[in-house]
């Protein structure tokens, strides 16, 4: 039920500030009304859903401070996890990279859906072995809206040509157990990943007045 919510938040199927009340949404989803207050209370943690007294709960805007709030925790999280892997990583995690970043080239973005797998997985083999659970559950949710929300845009060439050009110096700074290089890049990938999004919603908002305006 979670998900099928936050699915139609992220796609626009429920609309920004939309109201969200209980038994329609059952009614909707063809459940009881309790998942539904269960998924409105985890939505609400992750900052989907606005709680507020004797209104009820509402959709957040999806828009460019939502995703900026977002990439900024992301650049002090994600360098932070960054460094400590670099600290315990093996020569069997460099070859997994390798390994995840030659299927990431190999599909060379023709399937946006697939290609956000495999970067999720890039990513994992890094983070998910952190001792603070809290930072990497974190950046899974965290990545898994951003990557939800990407889905509704293409991405730029030159943006292609950056990820992969940061995931290869990525892995070398961690073979050399660079850890502030390894740190550096990361932070500067997430930032150029937040910034090309916002860029694409940008653009999109634009295109759609544009469409407006001429009918």
């Amino acid at each position: 039920m979670y998900e099928l919510i936050r699915e139609d938040i992220i796609s626009g199927t429920l609309g920004p500030n939309e109201r969200l009340k209980v038994a329609d949404l059952a009614e909707r989803y063809g459940t009881s009304t309790n998942p539904v207050r269960e998924a409105l209370q985890q939505l609400r943690g992750e900052d989907f859903v606005i709680m507020e007294p004797n209104r009820g709960a509402r959709v957040r805007p999806i828009d460019e401070a939502f995703v900026r709030d977002i990439i900024e925790i992301a650049s002090l999280i994600e360098p932070a996890l960054t460094r400590w892997f670099v600290s315990i990583a093996t020569e069997d995690d460099i070859v997994q990279l390798e390994a995840i970043q030659a299927e990431i080239e190999a599909l060379n973005f023709a399937d946006p859906t697939l290609h956000g797998e495999l970067d999720t997985r890039f990513h994992q083999v890094i983070y998910d072995r952190h001792y603070n659970r809290h930072a990497a559950d974190l950046w899974w949710r965290h990545r898994e809206i951003l990557r939800a929300i990407s889905r509704r845009f293409t991405t730029s060439l030159s943006r292609r040509v950056a990820v992969v050009k940061e995931h290869h110096a990525l892995i070398e700074a961690i073979r050399l157990h660079d850890a502030d290089k390894a740190a550096r890049i990361i932070a500067g990938h997430v930032e150029g990943s937040g910034r090309h999004i916002i860029e694409q919603m940008r653009l999109a908002r634009t295109t759609t007045s544009a469409r407006k305006s001429l009918t």
